[in-house]
C-alpha cells in the first residue's frame, strides 16, 4: 500500500512538471511577443518604443497617444470605472490608427490578433489623437503654453 502511494506521488510531481516548464516557457514567449506589439505601436504613434515597457508611465503615454490628460490614468483605480475607461481608451488607440468599432471589438476580444495586426500592418498609419490631428491635445498644449504671454 505504501508503494502505491508514493508511486502515486512521484507521478504526480512528474506530470506537474511536464505541464509546469512549457507554460512557462509560452508564457514568457507570449510577453515578450505583446512588448514588442506594444513597442512598434508606441513607434508608430511617434512615441520611443522603450516607453511602451514602463508600467505607469506608458499608460501615461498611452493617454497622449490617444489625446486624453495625464490624469485619465487615476481612473483606474476606481473600481468598475476602470473597464468602462479600458474600453474607452482601447476605442479611441483604435480610432488614432483610422480604424472603427469593429476594430475595437477586436482588440477587446481577439487582442493576441488585432494587437499584432495594428502593430506589423504597415498600411495602418496614426492619424492623430482619436484619428483627428487638428484635434486639441491637453498635454502638447499645457507644456506649450508654458512661458507664453496672454
Amino acid at each position: 500500500m505504501q508503494i502505491l502511494q508514493a508511486s502515486s506521488y512521484e507521478s504526480s510531481r512528474a506530470m506537474g512538471a511536464m505541464f509546469t516548464g512549457p507554460s512557462i516557457v509560452g508564457g514568457v514567449i507570449l510577453t515578450v511577443f505583446f512588448i514588442i506589439c506594444g513597442w512598434k505601436i508606441f513607434v508608430k504613434a511617434g512615441e520611443e518604443g522603450w516607453k511602451s515597457i514602463i508600467p505607469i508611465y506608458s499608460g501615461i503615454v498611452m493617454c497622449k497617444i490617444v489625446g486624453k490628460p495625464w490624469w485619465w490614468i487615476l481612473l483606474f483605480l476606481i473600481p468598475f470605472v476602470n473597464f468602462v475607461i479600458a474600453i474607452w481608451l482601447t476605442n479611441l488607440l483604435s480610432k488614432s490608427f483610422g480604424k472603427g468599432v469593429g476594430f475595437t471589438v477586436g482588440l477587446l476580444l481577439l487582442g493576441f490578433i488585432f494587437y499584432p495586426i495594428l502593430a506589423f500592418d504597415r498600411t495602418i498609419v496614426y492619424k492623430g489623437p482619436a484619428g483627428d490631428p487638428t484635434r486639441f491635445n491637453p498635454v502638447n498644449d499645457d507644456l506649450n503654453s508654458i512661458g507664453r504671454t496672454i
